[in-house]
């Protein structure tokens, strides 16, 4: 099945409302205008209000993406798509892709 490609503008949180933004994205290749980002680019979470059963704060940092497109690469790496999955240190929870461009799609 095919999905839009993440590009640098893309709107991801955690599971619990905290932003995240890529830490690099492809330096040659666009989408919409926006540089699209790769699997191997980590994600830096920022406004975690999560907290433990006993009041301590305890907020997602970062996030790596365990799957991205097969067919699609840039500079050698698979692109990143909104149904792409991720898992934040140190809760372990996935990311939500709220909004991509929606112009360019891969599988």
């Amino acid at each position: 099945m095919s999905a839009y490609l993440l590009d640098k503008g893309a709107a991801v949180m955690c599971s619990h409302g905290g932003s995240a933004t890529p830490t690099s994205t492809s330096s040659r290749v666009k989408a919409n205008g926006q540089f699209i980002v790769t699997q191997t680019s980590t994600y830096t979470i920022s406004g975690c209000p999560y907290t433990t059963a006993a009041g301590v704060p305890m907020p997602c940092v970062t996030a790596q993406w365990t799957s991205a497109a097969v067919r699609v690469r840039a500079g050698g790496e698979p692109v990143l798509l909104k149904d792409s999955q991720a898992t934040t240190t140190p809760n372990g929870v996935s990311l939500t892709v709220a909004s991509a461009q929606m112009r360019v799609k891969g599988t």
